[in-house]
């Protein structure tokens, strides 16, 4: 039997201190390397696949981050008690914290990462701009503000010139960050980005540098050993943001020639270089779309990059398992001669949130989860999976690679279309929506493209949507009356021919069927996320489309599949229906819906109307508290307050908080005196 050097090294047993995705992700990998593995997770990750997919797991903690996955002497303990011998740290969390690389080197414990001296420099945006620009790397034009008077700001700024942008140096995510345009607009930048970053993270610290119009993010792969060698793989295009947080990446760049690759991979592996740097690592550039043979230094991820399977799938590399190997000694297997790209590689984040609203993120039982096959998925998520407000609401990366960009993407599109995930809201059908616009085909990319888009609007259902829901229903109705007549049957037995007799009775309830008449065709109604109310005819005799999935939550609603898209709608009875329509009647052509919802789970927190008061559009009407912040629910229109909901309650998604009835709304006398008749089941 062939014996693994990595065993042999001393890594037996390697602890994941991460969770969701990427703890699957490196968990994969120490399988194949015969490694023992150790799982770590706090009470709301007790069920989450990567618990058990770890050879043994740790509970470190409760939900909140900072008592389980940010608490190293809880990581540590697991470590210590499991007789780990090395701890990757995935990315987030701890895996850029030079205190937790301290923590594991005091403890015997090797760190997969890079050296403290590594993480301290990176890890200070002011300092590592400073520090790689005297080993020959492209910085932007700029300055610390760190110790500088206001006025002494202003005369540095003039001498790098206009536009500005103004940044905390201590934060990341866009945090903070002020455009400035003119002289006249510093001060107030100056006061808002002090502001933000105190808050956020407890450090004032400003860096000013030069704006560069139209950016691209631009980001290569490095990998670093202790015997000296260090090499690049290529580059990453990560221009589709959306606040500052990547959407779409993919590998190589459109826009960066071989020449172009050389030059921005040496400048990569001298910033990585100058820090003595062990592992993989990314080094990001700007570079402007009118000069991609131009870039600029922003900072060094000193971890492995949420989007590293792209670069996996144009190089043949396993970046994890190299990650091990450098970790456990070993020197890198090729030299940077040997690094070649085949083919491209793109990938979407798909989160748990409702681009329609604002890219609030949702929270839910998933009812189904199923990956498109033919591509990579890497998924926190299955089926049975509970998405909470806790942690990062991204739930799975879709990677597609083709021959060319064109393949790619196409697959990714394909790859989309074909992912199921029932009960949460997700991104998916803006990301398909996003790499079908022209620029992003073309390859003509900035970081202002999603924010140029239109509004999101949710699709709407098709006929086929529709009618497999509709069929959904119906099977589990009929379901549930088979099991009920089984159980009639059982006990009329049990009880004597008189029971058996009125047994018969349920024979009423079918779909379809009147003792007194004809058989009439089943309407089954959906009210719509807009608040349209739609009918569909169903086919007692017809089956679901086996192309289609759909699933029902606990408040009622129906989630369905179909047509490459997921849509959720809610069945209504006749009467629902009825009521439905007259409100919307009840307001003006064009007004919005009268109806005032939760835009996600949480706690209402406050009441600024009371029941009966008359209010202006756009009025506050309640404040609910979810994921930490609050939301306010706003009068669309001006009218009279009827509240559904009182201080305190824990509302659902969607629940109807208050209704506001528009001052015209009067119901029609003969709408208001319509009894329905019962000729179809609803």
């Amino acid at each position: 039997m062939t014996t693994n050097p990595i065993t042999d090294a001393g890594f037996a047993t390697v602890l994941v201190a991460n969770r969701g995705e990427i703890a699957r992700r490196v968990l994969r990998t120490l399988s194949e390397l015969g490694i023992r593995s150790v799982a770590v997770y706090s009470d709301a990750d007790a069920n989450a696949p990567h618990v058990r997919e770890a050879d043994t797991a740790v509970r470190i903690g409760p939900a909140a981050a900072f008592e389980s996955y940010l608490n190293i002497d809880a990581v540590i303990a697991a470590a210590r008690e499991t007789g780990a011998q090395a701890i990757h740290p995935g990315y987030g969390f701890l895996a850029e914290n030079a205190a937790f690389a301290r923590a594991c080197a005091d403890a015997g414990i090797v760190f997969i990462g890079p050296g403290e001296r590594a993480l301290e420099v990176m890890g200070d945006k002011i300092r590592a701009k400073q520090h790689v620009s005297e080993y020959g790397v492209p910085i932007v034009p700029g300055f610390s503000a760190v110790g500088m008077s206001d006025a002494a700001i202003a005369d540095a700024a003039r001498e790098i010139g206009f536009p500005l942008l103004v940044k905390p140096s201590a934060g990341g995510g866009g945090k903070g960050m002020q455009v400035v345009r003119s002289e006249s607009e510093l001060p107030e930048a100056l006061a808002t980005a002090r502001r933000v970053a105190t808050a956020a993270f407890g450090d004032d610290a400003l860096l000013l540098e030069r704006l560069i119009e139209r950016p691209r993010h631009i980001e290569v792969q490095v990998l670093a050993d202790s015997h000296g060698a260090v090499v690049h793989l290529g580059e990453r295009e990560c221009t589709l943001q959306r606040r500052h947080q990547k959407v779409v990446e993919e590998a190589p760049s459109p826009v960066i020639d071989a020449a172009t690759r050389g030059r921005i991979g040496a400048a990569a592996c001298a910033a990585a270089a100058s820090v003595d740097y062990r592992g993989a690592g990314t080094v990001e550039f700007l570079v402007a779309a009118d000069r991609p043979d131009e870039f600029f230094f922003i900072e060094m991820n000193t971890r492995l990059q949420v989007e590293h399977p792209v670069t996996e799938l144009v190089t043949r590399v396993d970046l994890v398992e190299l990650q091990v190997r450098i970790a456990a000694g070993e020197p890198i297997p090729f030299a940077q001669d040997d690094v070649r790209l085949e083919g491209h590689a793109i990938e979407a984040r798909v989160y748990a949130e409702s681009p329609e609203r604002g890219f609030l993120p949702s929270t839910g039982d998933v009812l189904v989860w199923r990956a498109a096959e033919g591509v990579r998925t890497d998924a926190a998520i299955e089926s049975g999976s509970a998405v909470t407000s806790d942690y990062d609401p991204m739930i799975a990366k879709v990677i597609a690679s083709g021959a060319d960009r064109a393949a790619a993407l196409d697959a990714l599109d394909s790859a989309l279309a074909d992912t199921v995930v029932l009960g949460v809201e997700t991104n998916i059908a803006f990301l398909r929506e996003l790499i079908a616009q022209p620029a992003v085909r073309d390859g003509d990319l900035d970081t202002g493209l999603i924010d140029r888009m239109p509004p999101f609007e949710v699709p709407v259902p098709s006929e086929e949507a529709l009618a497999a829901a509709a069929a959904f229903l119906r099977e589990r109705t009929t379901s549930r009356r088979a099991h009920d007549e089984a159980t009639s049957a059982r006990r009329a037995l049990d009880a004597g021919p008189s029971a058996r007799g009125r047994a018969g009775g349920a024979w009423r309830a079918l779909p379809g069927w009147r003792v007194s008449g004809q058989p009439v065709l089943p309407v089954q109604r959906f009210q719509l996320e807009g608040g349209e109310v739609v009918e569909v005819a169903d086919h007692a005799g017809a089956r679901g489309n086996d192309t289609a999935d759909a699933a029902s939550a606990r408040d009622g609603s129906v989630w369905v599949h179909a047509d490459g898209a997921t849509h959720r709608v809610r069945p209504l009875t006749r009467r629902e229906a009825m009521e439905v329509r007259l409100a919307r009647l009840g307001y003006e052509a064009g007004a919005s819906d009268p109806e005032l919802r939760a835009p996600m789970p949480g706690a209402v927190v406050a009441i600024h109307a009371a029941d009966g008061e008359e209010v202006v559009a756009g009025a506050r009407v309640v404040t609910i508290e979810a994921m930490k912040m609050e939301h306010p629910v706003i009068a669309g229109h001006g009218g009279v307050v009827r509240l559904r909901t009182a201080v305190g309650e824990q509302v659902s998604r969607d629940q109807v908080l208050a209704t506001v009835v528009a001052h015209a709304a009067e119901t029609p006398a003969h709408e208001a005196s319509v009894t329905p008749t019962e000729t179809a089941v609803g």
